[in-house]
Parts: structure tokens; C-alpha cells; sequence
């Protein structure tokens, strides 16, 4: 996260993670204020032999999510907070990233989540199972909901 204002949001990325198997860490660091702090915290993660990937969690001005990208050969998913700063407009900067950054955007802590469970149950089962379930619970209840407003 780029700074502790945006522990709650990170909080609910962690929660919906852990609900599909996934390891979550919570690390703080500005790609404005603290490039060189952020960069040892990635060098060190990306020297580890076990899978994993990056959700970052910056608003305003989201430098995190591009440099993250840029210093990492594992995904970044960019996942801001919730802003109404500059009417909104300040998710542009998650949009736009320049060549060669492929940062992706996911603007729900949960979908965030649920995109990292995705990546990784390619090679898990285990977490392909849980996303599977969690797809069956959500097509489950529409359907559900449906069948109830029909007999009404």
C-alpha cells in the first residue's frame, strides 16, 4: 500500500484472498517518497522461488502500481482506493500506464482477490476448487433470487 490511509482497503483484498486459500502480506510504500524502500521490499519478494504476485493499493497519484510493474516479473494488480478527490478522476492514473507496463486494474477489493485466486489457480487445484465454489454460490443466489421475484 502506498501509505497506512489505505489499510482498510487492503484489509477487505486480504480477507476476500484468504477466503480462496491465498497467502496475503501487507507491506507500506510510496513510489514518490520511498522508491528505494519500495524497491528492496520487491527484490526481496522476487527472489523467493515460490509463486506469487502483487496487488497494489495507491490513490491519487498511482506511481505504486506502474513502478511495481515496471521492477517485477510476476503480475501487479492495480486496486485503488475508492477516491472522490478530483471528482473521481484520479483512477485515471491506473488506466494509462506507459509501454510496457501491464499492470491490471481491478477497482473491487473482492474481484481484486478473486483475480489473484484466478492467476493462481491455474497451477493450484486447490484454489481453482474454492473460485469454482465461489462462482457456484454466486450464480446460485441469482438464480435463487430470480425464482423467488418469478412466483411473486
Amino acid at each position: 500500500m502506498g501509505s497506512r490511509a489505505d489499510e482498510d482497503h487492503c484489509k477487505k483484498i486480504a480477507a476476500a484472498a484468504e477466503g480462496f486459500g491465498l497467502e496475503t502480506v501487507m507491506r507500506v510504500g510510496s513510489a514518490h517518497k520511498t522508491a528505494v524502500h519500495v524497491l528492496g521490499i520487491l527484490q526481496s519478494y522476487e527472489q523467493e522461488k515460490r509463486p506469487h504476485l502483487y496487488i497494489t493499493v495507491a490513490g491519487r497519484s498511482n506511481a505504486l502500481s506502474g513502478f511495481t510493474d515496471g521492477a517485477v516479473s510476476a503480475p501487479v494488480i492495480a486496486c485503488p482506493p475508492p477516491s472522490e478527490a478530483f471528482g473521481g478522476a484520479d483512477v485515471y492514473s491506473s488506466l494509462r500506464m506507459p509501454s510496457g507496463i501491464a499492470a491490471a486494474l481491478v477497482l473491487e477489493p473482492a474481484n481484486a482477490a478473486l483475480l489473484a485466486a484466478k492467476i493462481f489457480g491455474v497451477f493450484y487445484p486447490d484454489v481453482q476448487a474454492r473460485v469454482v465454489e465461489y462462482q457456484r454460490k454466486q450464480a446460485e443466489k441469482i438464480t435463487k433470487d430470480d425464482a423467488e421475484l418469478a412466483q411473486a
